[in-house]
């Protein structure tokens, strides 16, 4: 009889949330990070299809300290919480535990629909908690925040595969 922790999952063997959320931080640090924007901006045709994925993936650009404006940038505080929400949002949706069909198939839609959720929810609470906050940019925020979501959830939904439900 295998030892669980009382959600089910036996002992020693993480859920799902916990490789779904280290994909969303590794796109965040890697593709968020000043380097990865500034050659994405340099080097891509934005009008290519190619060229538009590779920038889209900067989208949640930070900074943290590296420009000279004091304390937190909308693009750090936007990164954060895509990473907390994605982490959140992955332990809250249930995946296989209530799917018709459990498995893989469920657990990689519900990591991307999470990473969807995050992005949507991080773009809409940066913009209201950023300096130039008004319903309508925060209303406008939220389809890049989702765009952003479908076109990078998939690693996340596939990064999701790896744990337990």
């Amino acid at each position: 009889m295998a030892v669980t922790n009382g959600t089910g999952t036996a002992r020693g063997h993480g859920t799902a949330a916990g490789p779904g959320t280290f994909a969303a931080l590794l796109l965040v640090a890697v593709c968020g990070s000043p380097a990865y924007a500034d050659w994405a901006e340099a080097n891509t045709d934005p009008s290519g299809a190619g060229g538009w994925f590779m920038r889209l993936l900067a989208w949640p650009s930070w900074q943290f300290g590296f420009d000279e404006v004091p304390g937190m940038a909308p693009g750090d505080l936007r990164a954060i919480l895509v990473v907390v929400l994605a982490a959140l949002f992955l332990y809250l949706l249930p995946a296989a535990q209530t799917a018709r069909a459990p498995g893989g198939l469920s657990q990689f839609f519900s990591g991307w629909a999470a990473y969807v959720l995050a992005g949507a929810f991080a773009a809409l609470l940066g913009s209201l908690l950023g300096t130039d906050a008004s319903l309508m940019t925060a209303f406008q925020a939220v389809g890049t925040g989702a765009t952003y979501g479908v076109f990078a959830g998939w690693i996340v939904g596939a990064a999701s595969l790896g744990g337990r439900a």
